[in-house]
């Protein structure tokens, strides 16, 4: 694993994130277009990578609890899609299609093992993927996998402004591929994924934010993660890391290109837990 870089702001908060091991990860079908079932997927690169991932939060001062992979699931290595959790309760998944919906009781189950009030979900929602925490509101994404009433029932379980932003392409099926909350009051998005709507939307809600390049995006860039010091980012997205050290933030590339086969970066393999 490549050194971290000196910290050159002060040491964030403590973050707490919950990941699952890729022990089962594989890409045997297609339910979004970065996945090819024909091409051959490296399990023992996957587990690296992943390892990679937790070890680089665990030496950034972060906590990783872990939940345990289940054999039909090669998708669980994806935890922010198991769940959203805010403020002590978490808001279970409800996935779009089969091949996943196993994942979210096992999600929830685990997530009140480690001392959040669930919340079981009557509408189809994918957790995290869609449902990012700001200091404003809880931007959340539509138009491929979660559904506006999802939004209004995360609003109901958790009390706090939901803002609804609709997804255009296929591409960029869950909001965080489109989208990523750098600091309280800063994220960085990709406009051609938005609405012309939810673009104007985030306009103003978010003045300053950066806007990633079609060089950023093509290789899920903005599948980030941020302490609000670091940003854990694909290695591949130059002009996004640029713009953070622009921005005062320390990028820390991480290779997830493995885990990218089955359309996921380190932001879906990560789940923030929030007390």
């Amino acid at each position: 694993m490549t050194a971290l870089a000196p910290l050159t702001l002060e040491s964030p908060p403590v973050r707490h994130y919950l990941m699952c091991p890729p022990t089962h990860y594989t890409v045997k079908y297609q339910i979004n277009p970065w996945m090819h079932p024909e091409q051959p997927t490296d399990a023992d690169l996957a587990m690296e990578q992943w390892e990679n991932l937790r070890r680089t939060y665990l030496e950034l001062g972060h906590t990783v609890d872990l939940i345990e992979p289940l054999p039909d699931y090669p998708d669980m290595v994806y935890a922010a899609n198991g769940a959203t959790v805010v403020d002590g309760v978490a808001y279970g998944a409800r996935f779009t299609y089969p091949q996943r919906q196993g994942e979210a009781p096992a999600y929830l189950a685990r997530l009140a093992e480690l001392g959040f009030t669930p919340v079981e979900a009557t509408e189809i929602n994918e957790g995290e993927g869609d449902m990012l925490v700001t200091s404003r509101a809880i931007l959340a994404g539509t138009g491929f996998r979660s559904t506006v009433a999802a939004h209004q029932e995360l609003q109901e379980a958790v009390g706090r402004a939901v803002v609804s932003l609709r997804l255009v392409d296929p591409s960029y099926y869950h909001l965080d591929t489109a989208l990523a909350v750098i600091d309280d009051d800063l994220v960085a998005y990709y406009p051609p994924a938005f609405s012309p709507g939810s673009r104007a939307a985030l306009e103003h809600l978010f003045p300053d934010a950066i806007i990633a390049t079609d060089a950023d995006a093509k290789v899920l860039g903005l599948n980030a993660v941020s302490d609000g010091t670091h940003v854990v980012v694909a290695p591949g997205a130059h002009d996004l890391a640029d713009a953070l050290r622009a921005r005062g933030y320390e990028p820390v590339p991480v290779d997830t290109s493995e885990l990218l086969k089955g359309g996921g970066g380190a932001k879906c393999c990560t789940l923030e837990l929030r007390r």
